[in-house]
């Protein structure tokens, strides 16, 4: 599987201005907001509720950057996303990242209600990202160290849809991304 390597917080902003009127799906019926807004809304999100993990609002921020980076591979765009981040922002960023898709399957296996309010884009990618979690899967999952954030950061990603949200600007999240980038030198 190809991947990209963002090794300065200057390109990885860079390609953070590339998701402003980038979509999800490229005949845009998908989210009902570019992946700019609706990352930043995750992360502002993941901000008020877990104040004190960055790493996880910085993954809010970050975690459809696969779409951009690799369009059309909905299925994959978490594992892209992660690989393109890892060597900048560390193994736990890109693992949340990566988890927010498995986070999905997980709930979607284990919580109607939650299955139900999926947007149309996310049931649509939900096959090929592998449906619904197995019993067995779902035991593996719960047992990762990772489990709570990743579902938070995944309840955060189905919250942040909502057109016109008045969101930080992205220019706010840059100390945060720094100062994470600067514990990896």
């Amino acid at each position: 599987m190809p991947h990209a390597s963002i090794d300065t917080v200057d390109d990885l902003f860079a390609l953070l201005e590339q998701c402003a009127d980038a979509w999800d799906t490229a005949d845009r019926t998908g989210d009902p907001v570019d992946i700019l807004d609706h990352d930043r809304q995750c992360a502002q999100s993941l901000r008020r509720d877990f104040p004190e993990d960055e790493e996880l609002q910085v993954a809010g921020l970050l975690h459809d950057i696969g779409h951009v980076l690799f369009p059309g591979d909905d299925a994959n765009h978490g594992r892209h996303g992660a690989a393109a981040v890892r060597g900048l922002l560390g193994p736990r960023v890109a693992r949340l990242i990566e988890l927010h898709v498995t986070a999905k399957r997980f709930l979607v296996a284990t919580d109607s209600a939650h299955a139900a309010g999926l947007s149309e884009s996310s049931r649509r990618t939900l096959i090929a990202q592998g449906g619904p979690m197995t019993p067995a899967e779902i035991d593996s999952f719960r047992a990762d160290p990772d489990f709570a954030a990743a579902l938070a950061l995944r309840r955060a990603d189905d919250a942040g849809k909502v057109i016109g949200l008045r969101v930080a600007p992205l220019r706010d999240w840059r100390p945060l991304v720094e100062r994470i980038a600067a514990r990896r030198r």
